[in-house]
């Protein structure tokens, strides 16, 4: 067994760096656009010496070719310019693409774990690589690669005259000054800004997911009340720093403005005292024009450069975890052996255990139904047992090995899990069936749809396996969706199957077929997890597990543990006590 290399377009090396993988990965491409950017500067000069040679030149000379001449050669230059500069503009384009592509499969990957492992973060993984590729495709990068050639305006400012040189670089320290105060003033305001803007969005989607119970409840009013005023204060903090950032924006611009009226008064005082040319006065003016233009720009894009900062650096902190992780064994197919060992566990982000000192083992062909009231703790130990959620403290071993020694996809192969809440992804019910994998083979979905007695209700369907499924499988009533998410759940012969209140939305005929489906994966030698709050739900389970306020209150025989339910609780307790102990 060898560790298996990391996959394609998320190289493991950088995934814990954004802009390390940027640099690394687009190093040619980034190169060229640093020396387009070198030449783009210089071929902004051909305004200005235009203006220089046609005052200082044509107009003393009364030299028509010499104009048409400049003309020709101007005209050329500024083809060239535009040619480069669409170049460039489109390779940073393509560099934000291909960044985009490599580390969607990880940012997807992160977003997932964070929507079942209740983490309310700043931002979507998802989004935030969305906003640095949308950055890169921007303006503000450009005025980052032309901040460099700021000192060659300034040097030919100086060259021209060194009092204009000694103005452009008082106006370039002034600019950058209100550049840094931008910087201190809304960068606060727009981190807070992005919390609330989360807040607001994850209350946006619980509401959007209980549409039903809000419409019907007759909450809209005060569930938009709710979400509105998170919004509400979300949007002040952030016009509060947009305040801000436009004041010094302005400022910026219009100091800019009087800076170059200033040079030409300047320039035109140099002229008066013969010091200077027209040419010179013109050309100064435009020139320091330009090498203010890309911190003025800078500061104009701040909002969006700081936006796409704060997304950077939220995606570094999420690909971290993953990168920390690090490759996993391939380890042999497993083949059903459970063992859970003292856990105690929480739902993420609770310290107060949810679970405590759980412990029990199942051997393939095994079916253990569980059982307790609400709130003891069942959900959560589905998500433990099948790896969503990691212990505590404790350990869950399939086949000796602790989830987390296994690549999280490649385990899932062997698991079929039917979470309590049923959700359908878009596709056809073939593509739900089969977990959305290509190249699954018909016989393999339709033994998987036969297995949970869905193939006839399937094919009664308008077209069948080729159903298209709403969001969420909303054309489908709830049986028929839990008769399909079974079959997902028995598709391709799991060893170990977890099954979450599975009968909730089955008839009498459905409860029947789920039975049958658990006896005849129990019989080729998986084993079978069933979570119900019913003891009917246990008919294809020979072992039972009683659990309250998170312990084992029960744990044997299912026909031993349902006479201990109906037998006094301290006789009842001593018992499970006693089993508990045999099973670790």
């Amino acid at each position: 067994m060898t560790a298996r290399p990391a996959e394609s377009g998320s190289p493991r090396r950088r995934l814990g760096s954004v802009v390390g993988a940027l640099l690394d990965g687009s190093q040619h491409a980034l190169i060229g656009v640093g020396v387009f950017s070198g030449v783009i500067n210089l071929l902004m000069l051909t305004g200005p010496l235009f203006m220089l040679q046609v005052y200082d030149r044509v107009l003393v000379s009364r030299s028509l070719p010499t104009l048409w001449l400049l003309g020709l050669i101007t005209t050329a230059l500024y083809i060239a310019f535009a040619m480069i500069d669409y170049a460039r503009g489109r390779v940073l384009a393509r560099v934000g693409d291909r960044l985009e592509a490599q580390f969607s499969g990880p940012a997807f990957r992160s977003e997932i774990a964070d929507a079942f492992a209740g983490h309310a973060t700043a931002g979507r993984p998802t989004a935030d690589l969305a906003t640095a590729r949308r950055f890169l495709s921007g303006p503000a990068p450009l005025a980052l690669l032309d901040l460099p050639w700021v000192p060659l305006y300034l040097v030919v400012l100086g060259l021209l005259h060194w009092s204009l040189g000694l103005i452009g670089l008082l106006g370039v320290a002034v600019v950058v000054s209100l550049a840094v105060l931008n910087n201190q003033l809304t960068q606060a305001p727009m981190a807070l800004a992005a919390g609330e803007a989360a807040q607001a969005s994850m209350m946006l989607e619980a509401a959007r997911r209980s549409s039903e119970a809000v419409t019907a409840l007759g909450m809209r009013p005060q569930v938009a009340g709710l979400w509105g005023g998170t919004l509400a204060r979300a949007r002040a903090t952030e016009r509060d720093g947009g305040d801000a950032a436009a004041r010094i924006a302005a400022v910026s611009r219009g100091f800019r403005l009087f800076l170059q009226s200033a040079t030409l008064a300047i320039g035109a005082v140099l002229v008066i005292e013969q010091a200077a040319t027209g040419g010179i006065m013109i050309a100064s003016s435009i020139m320091l024009g330009r090498a203010l233009a890309p911190i003025d720009q800078i500061v104009a894009q701040w909002k969006a450069m700081a936006g796409a900062r704060a997304a950077l650096e939220r995606l570094e902190r999420r690909l971290a975890h993953e990168a920390d992780a690090g490759p996993k064994m391939d380890l042999p197919t497993p083949t059903g052996h459970l063992c859970l060992a003292n856990v105690i566990a929480a739902p993420p982000g609770l310290r107060r255990p949810v679970l405590d000192g759980i412990g029990f083992r199942l051997e393939p062909g095994e079916g253990l139904g569980i059982l307790g009231p609400s709130a003891s703790g069942k959900s959560t130990l589905a998500r433990i047992i099948v790896g969503l959620w990691r212990p505590m403290s404790g350990s869950v071993r399939l086949d000796g090995a602790t989830l987390d020694q296994w690549d999280a996809d490649r385990l899932g192969r062997h698991i079929g899990y039917l979470p309590q809440d049923v959700e359908l992804i878009g596709g056809t019910v073939r593509d739900a069936i089969s977990r959305h994998q290509p190249g699954a083979k018909d016989e393999t979905i339709i033994r998987a749809a036969q297995a949970a007695a869905a193939h006839a209700m399937i094919l009664a369907l308008p077209d069948g396996y080729m159903t298209r499924l709403g969001p969420g499988g909303a054309a489908l009533s709830g049986g028929q969706r839990q008769r399909i998410a079974l079959a997902r759940a028995l598709y391709g012969d799991p060893c170990l199957i977890v099954l979450d209140e599975p009968n909730a939305s089955l008839d009498q005929e459905g409860d029947a077929a789920l039975t049958a489906a658990l006896l005849v994966a129990r019989k080729r030698g998986a084993a079978v997890i069933v979570i119900t709050h019913r003891a009917s739900g246990l008919a294809a389970c020979d072992r039972a597990l009683v659990l309250k306020d998170g312990r084992i209150a029960a744990l044997g025989p299912k026909e031993a543990v349902l006479r201990d339910l109906m037998k006094p609780p301290a006789e009842a307790a001593a018992r499970a006590a006693v089993a508990t102990e045999t099973a670790s």
